[in-house]
């Protein structure tokens, strides 16, 4: 009788293990999708919102059981209780290279109404707080760490950017050429067929600088290029220390800017719509087209005065299409009422030969004044703010320059390299003396030497390429990088002083963003170290999440990089938590209270991401 009581119980006790495996199961069957890829268009409760996984519970995502409501507060508060998760979800291998605010995907699903003809489709669209995507974004299978600069300028691993499409359709041009497991780069373009170093020589050329240079002797620095393609022409300027922009949308040619990264050259994803473009006024002395395929006549020439607005006095447009050398019909129109509007912006020709003529934007605003009343484009409104970009709609109107500006004939500029540590003409906006500038400089210099110690057991000469500081300031970290193999892509916050003028006087690259709302425009695994000067403690005082930016941040980061935070120790502490669910392991820390840097209580906690992969589920391949 006791072995059949005994029969009973264990029955009870199977039917109830049974039970609570089926449970379990359904349990995982709900809410497990975004862990081991959803296959229902992303919409599973674990891949969307900052608060979702709070919701779920603590038994699920390994934290301490917490009922009073806790973990439903906002989790701004460093010091706070939030639960921890032990793993984020991983994204479904579909999201390996999910942009988040350039999401084709989501303006279909949230029905958003564009106007394809003015592009809109492929400028920024961020998902609302609840849709945004809450996992980590797997690399593609069979990834490895990059190859490294200088070689990877010519050729890069095909499993890093498994999209070959290009080199089909632009097989006759020698943008790329696919052989084995790699992905070469001969250095062609649309109109440089025959390399692009041949085609900048040219330009060169045509503009009377000595030895066929580009750099005009320091005085050619930063160079937009619209419609870069894979940036094979910003990948050649390097070597004439000329520091491209290069500019493409996610379109029909698709990873066109994820190739530029990749081989380590400067690129963002944008497009010439209707919002201006993240950079101030007066930041390029070249902007470039070759066969870009824009429409500049479209609204008024309203394209082309978003050009004139970042162009320097006396700054160049290279124009290499069709229009400027075709004889049919159509070509000889569109270059008859394009010379017809340059000429009304008071654009002159400073050279015109073969398949590409170069326009020149005036040094002074005589030549506005000298038009007839009424001309158009108009000069744009006085209380208009050129350098104000942050969503800002674009205007067909001319920017004048300031009465110094004018006066003074140009930017005042000193050449490349004297203008990176010479203080900025444009200092003044801020109220900043020379002074606070060159302290600035010899901070930060301090501060990178003592960075670059902390790395020094990680790190060789070529380990680091792309560098992202992501509050630049006005822009001495980067500065302080100029012995390096390396460049720095400069982040302003747009909510704070609009120092990306400065910055790009002293010869640098950058853009505005906007971290609270994350989704910077780029693809994922783009940058091997991010720095992170009290980026966090700025996000305190707003309302939105720490834990999406560090998302954001795994999203940028290729696997093996680095993120350098220099921040307050409740923040270092937050980070912390969180570094086995992102699979970061800590490199270095170092209180800066004993050094004389003006950093008070500030820590330096330095990470390295782990390469992983997945396959159903994630394994460590270290």
């Amino acid at each position: 009788m006791s072995r059949g009581r005994s029969d009973g119980s264990q029955k009870k006790r199977l039917v109830a293990f049974v039970c609570g495996v089926a449970i379990f199961l359904g349990f995982l069957y709900v809410f497990g999708g975004s862990i081991f890829g959803s296959q229902n268009g992303g919409s599973s409760a674990l891949e969307y919102g900052s608060k979702s996984l709070k919701r779920l519970g603590s038994s699920y995502l390994g934290g301490d059981d917490d009922t009073d409501g806790k973990q439903d507060e906002s989790s701004s508060n460093f010091g706070g209780d939030e639960i921890v998760p032990k793993s984020f979800p991983v994204c479904d291998d579909r999201h390996s290279e999910l942009i988040p605010c350039l999401d084709r995907h989501l303006i279909y699903q949230m029905r958003m109404k564009l106007d394809l003809s003015l592009m809109e489709h492929y400028e920024r669209h961020c998902p609302p707080a609840e849709r945004r995507f809450n996992c980590l974004i797997p690399p593609p299978p069979g990834y490895k760490v990059p190859i490294k600069w200088p070689h990877s300028r010519d050729e890069v691993w095909k499993a890093n950017i498994p999209h070959t499409h290009l080199a089909k359709e632009k097989s006759d041009q020698n943008w790329m050429v696919v052989k084995g497991e790699k992905i070469f780069f001969p250095g062609g373009g649309t109109h440089f067929h025959y390399g692009a170093d041949k085609y900048i020589a040219a330009i060169a050329n045509m503009l009377n600088f000595s030895n066929d240079n580009l750099n005009n002797e320091g005085r050619l620095r930063t160079v937009l290029d619209v419609g870069c393609g894979v940036a094979s022409f910003g990948g050649y300027l390097l070597s004439s220390d000329i520091i491209a922009m290069s500019l493409a949308p996610n379109d029909v040619h698709q990873n066109q800017i994820q190739f530029a990264l990749e081989r380590g050259i400067p690129a963002y994803l944008g497009v010439l719509g209707t919002k201006r473009l993240p950079y101030p006024s007066r930041s390029f002395e070249l902007a470039h087209c070759s066969r870009c395929r824009i429409d500049w006549l479209q609204r008024d020439g309203i394209l082309l005065l978003e050009l004139d607005r970042l162009l320097r006095p006396g700054g160049y447009f290279a124009y290499s299409s069709p229009e400027a050398y075709a004889q049919d019909e159509e070509d000889l129109r569109i270059w008859k009422e394009m010379s017809d509007l340059v000429g009304r912006m008071c654009w002159r020709i400073a050279s015109k030969r073969n398949q590409t003529v170069i326009w020149q934007k005036p040094l002074t605003n005589d030549c506005y004044r000298e038009r007839e009343p009424g001309t158009r484009p108009p000069l744009c409104q006085s209380d208009d703010d050129p350098d104000a970009v942050w969503g800002v709609n674009m205007e067909a109107c001319i920017t004048p320059y300031s009465e110094h500006d004018n006066k003074v004939k140009g930017s005042g500029l000193a050449p490349w390299p004297a203008r990176l540590t010479s203080p900025p003409p444009r200092l003044a906006d801020f109220g900043y003396s020379s002074d606070m500038f060159e302290k600035d400089t010899e901070l930060w210099q301090r501060r990178v030497e003592k960075y670059w110690n902390l790395l020094s057991p990680k790190i060789k000469s070529n380990t680091l390429r792309n560098i992202m500081d992501m509050k630049a300031g006005m822009g001495s970290f980067a500065a302080a990088l100029r012995g390096k193999d390396v460049w720095v892509m400069n982040v302003v916050p747009q909510d704070g002083p609009n120092t990306l003028k400065l910055i790009y006087d002293r010869g640098l690259i950058g853009s505005v963003h906007d971290w609270c709302e994350g989704g910077y425009s780029t693809y994922p695994r783009t940058y091997d170290l991010l720095h992170a000067w009290t980026v966090f403690s700025d996000l305190e005082k707003k309302d939105c999440s720490p834990e999406d930016l560090l998302i954001e941040m795994d999203r940028l980061l290729r696997p093996t990089g680095f993120v350098i935070f220099h921040d307050k120790q409740p923040v270092i502490d937050f980070v912390k938590k969180y570094l086995g669910a992102l699979h970061w392991e800590v490199v270095a820390t170092s209180d800066s209270s004993s050094d004389s840097d003006q950093d008070g209580d500030d820590v330096v906690f330095i990470i390295q991401k782990k390469l992983w992969l997945t396959s159903g589920s994630l394994r460590d391949t270290e």
